[in-house]
């Protein structure tokens, strides 16, 4: 018997519960609370992850376990990277304080969006490369499920 519930397609626009996770437990999980709503192919959630979702349909349950860097990519080294308090200070508050594991936005060079990365490390940066110099903070740019198996819980509410 054929099901008429919509299916997931590439430019699919979606309500949905997901719970994404690694080996240090979820990153995200709507179960339990407000669901989602999202449109596939505007990055919301990485192209490997929402490949998992075409040919889903409404209603549809599954878990997906993706590969180490399958999700979203090796970690990559050159994405830990020294800002100094001065352009942190012309971005943000002067006055704001970070501690290791601060998740801080970052505008994007055309302003239209931001990027995210995780404080490491603060104070005068170390090294044989000083040139920040002085009082910064590290930063990781990685996605913090980068590197790692990922896995993809997901409920279809609703396809639109």
């Amino acid at each position: 018997m054929l099901s008429c519930q919509p299916v997931v397609e590439p430019a699919s626009f979606l309500t949905l519960h997901y719970r994404l996770g690694g080996q240090s437990g979820d990153i995200i999980n709507t179960f339990g609370g407000k669901p989602a709503t999202l449109s596939l192919g505007t990055g919301a959630l990485s192209p490997p992850v929402e490949r998992c979702l075409i040919g889903m349909r409404q209603g549809d349950r599954a878990v997906f376990d993706l590969p180490a860097g399958a999700a979203f990519g090796q970690r990559q080294s050159d994405m830990l990277q020294w800002v100094t308090r001065k352009l942190l200070g012309r971005i943000g508050d002067p006055q704001q304080d970070y501690h290791v594991g601060d998740v801080v936005a970052f505008p994007s060079p055309n302003g239209h969006s931001s990027y995210a990365g995780a404080v490491v490390r603060t104070g005068a940066q170390e090294g044989p490369d000083d040139a920040v110099g002085g009082d910064a903070v590290l930063f990781d740019f990685n996605h913090p499920l980068a590197g790692q198996p990922v896995s993809f819980e997901v409920h279809i509410l609703a396809v639109l």
